[in-house]
């Protein structure tokens, strides 16, 4: 019997209201990643599909988008080390492995789980910039949009992984 989404199976613990939908979507993201790729073909990871999107890319930019969102969330600039991340989005990179990019995800979830935490109905609604044009939000736009993210890159990574499977 397949599990419920997340979403559907009541409040993540310690974590507030408004960021719940964020938590589930995080959550349920992490799971869809551990079942897409716990088998993936490793010399199919950096294969682009009609031009799209390597699995590997969207694996990376998983954790990539997870990582700058937090950064934002918590009223910080990005580092040189985000930047270079970002530009190596993917970039093939052989010694990157499904495994890795699962725990790799997992570690920035935990992390984001732990960020939401923190927050309280009044400290989530606190203003916040995006980018060097610091483009105006708050934490609780910047935790939907890392959970909407999430979940649009899972369905962008599960059509090219089903395609690359079956062909």
């Amino acid at each position: 019997m397949p599990q419920e989404e997340f979403w559907l199976s009541g409040p993540v613990p310690d974590i507030p209201v408004l960021a719940q939908p964020a938590a589930h979507a995080l959550l349920q993201s992490l799971r869809e990643l551990k079942e897409l790729l716990i088998d993936f073909p490793e010399e199919q990871l950096w294969k682009n599909v009609g031009e799209r999107a390597s699995v590997g890319f969207h694996a990376q930019h998983l954790t990539g988008v997870l990582d700058r969102l937090l950064t934002y969330a918590k009223g910080k600039e990005l580092t040189s080390e985000q930047f270079n991340y970002l530009k190596n989005e993917g970039t093939p990179n052989t010694a990157i492995t499904p495994i890795a990019l699962i725990k790799n995800f997992e570690a920035k979830v935990e992390e984001a789980l732990n960020y939401f935490k923190t927050l309280n109905t009044e400290t989530i609604l606190t203003n916040r910039t995006v980018g060097r044009k610091h483009l105006p939000t708050n934490i609780l736009g910047l935790i939907f949009h890392a959970g909407e993210h999430s979940q649009r890159h899972i369905g962008q990574l599960l059509v090219t992984a089903s395609f690359l499977k079956e062909n």
